[in-house]
């Protein structure tokens, strides 16, 4: 299974990148390959490629403020979450996922 995801915050510092690596471990500790882009202060970071998004299963978006190039993401299952909820429940996140897409 592979998710891709993108995390981005009103400030675009901290939790813009907590959220990343709470995301990218809790898909490792559950054998997921999961690629973060993040849209953070200093701009775009780690950009997801054309076949990162095609591969992906589902793909995971902060809702904390626009994310730039959504567009990318038509015709794929789209969960939304909270940056504060990406960093603190990430493993239930991708939990509840995983399961929803088997």
């Amino acid at each position: 299974m592979k998710f891709a995801a993108v995390t981005a915050c009103q400030a675009g510092v901290a939790h813009t990148y907590m959220a990343a690596e709470s995301l990218e471990k809790a898909g490792k500790e559950r054998g997921i390959q999961i690629r973060v882009e993040t849209q953070g202060s200093i701009g775009i970071e780690h950009a997801l490629t054309a076949e990162d998004i095609a591969e992906a299963d589902a793909v995971i978006l902060t809702n904390d403020m626009p994310i730039r190039g959504e567009e990318r993401f038509a015709g794929k299952k789209i969960v939304r979450i909270s940056v504060s909820d990406a960093v603190k429940k990430a493993p239930a996140i991708i939990k509840k996922l995983e399961s929803m897409l088997q």
